[in-house]
């Protein structure tokens, strides 16, 4: 889909030097700054979906709960106070 706008000048000289940077064309770099401003914008939760359950079955990292109870041992019981 092609979508007509009117952009400043300056603006476009800056998007062409950035552009011509990472030598990539004046639309190209326009479809990023889309992209990227409808990720950041969005309410595009895929990401949890896809990190959901990545660390299930590694064994280096220990459990959340148990790593709490370690690190609350030598503090005095609520009780005590």
């Amino acid at each position: 889909m092609r979508i007509l706008t009117e952009i400043p000048d300056d603006d476009v000289q800056k998007l062409d030097a950035l552009a011509a940077k990472s030598k990539r064309s004046r639309a190209a770099a326009i479809r990023e700054a889309v992209k990227l401003y409808l990720i950041q914008n969005g309410d595009d939760r895929s990401w949890i979906d896809k990190g959901f359950g990545l660390w299930a079955d590694r064994d280096d990292i220990p459990d959340g709960v148990e790593y709490q109870r370690a690190m609350r041992e030598d503090r005095r019981p609520y009780e005590d106070i």
